[in-house]
């Protein structure tokens, strides 16, 4: 297979990849509402466990949708999986701020669980991935600045408003076909 072919066979199996988006979007809603419910350290604690369960969530919603979120057979697919490793590696960084400047840790989860939009816009050649970790990268930052006192309720809300607006995008897009 060629490059172009790699590509138009990462399309189509992934079917608009959306799985992982909606997963996102339904765990950072939970997390904007179980912050209203708790202090912050608690809702912190409930943000490091909440965010495990995007990928589960998102393969559940992958079968639902028909959409290969796991694949051995193409490399762009593979190359997903490398960048959400990459990903997973910041969590070195995520346990010390929550040991030692917990109101980091939203800061430091919204923007680093967004890394991997770069690399998904560059397979799909759209940009509807850079937009997505661009924007949400500058909204949770104003988010963190802004709302000192509901850090974790801001932060998730900016999260999810990024989900649903590249969640249109990606519906809205052509795909490509054969």
């Amino acid at each position: 297979m060629t490059f172009d072919d790699y590509r138009l066979d990462f399309e189509q199996s992934s079917n608009r990849a959306m799985s992982m988006p909606i997963a996102g979007a339904v765990v950072w809603a939970l997390v904007a509402i179980l912050s209203t419910q708790f202090d912050e350290q608690v809702s912190i604690l409930l943000l490091l466990f909440c965010s495990g369960l995007i990928f589960p969530i998102a393969l559940g919603i992958a079968r639902i949708r028909n959409e290969a979120l796991i694949s051995n057979k193409n490399p762009m697919a593979s190359l997903m999986g490398q960048c959400v490793l990459m990903v997973n590696l910041l969590w070195a960084v995520h346990i010390p701020l929550f040991l030692y400047a917990p109101s980091f840790v939203p800061l430091s989860l919204g923007i680093s669980l967004g890394l991997h939009w770069v690399v998904y816009s560059w397979i799909i050649q759209h940009p509807l991935g850079r937009i997505h970790a661009i924007l949400r990268t500058c909204l949770v930052l104003l988010a963190w600045y802004i709302f000192k006192e509901d850090r974790l309720l801001s932060i998730s809300i900016v999260i999810v408003c990024t989900y649903l607006f590249t969640l249109y995008q990606m519906s809205a897009r052509v795909v490509p076909s054969t």
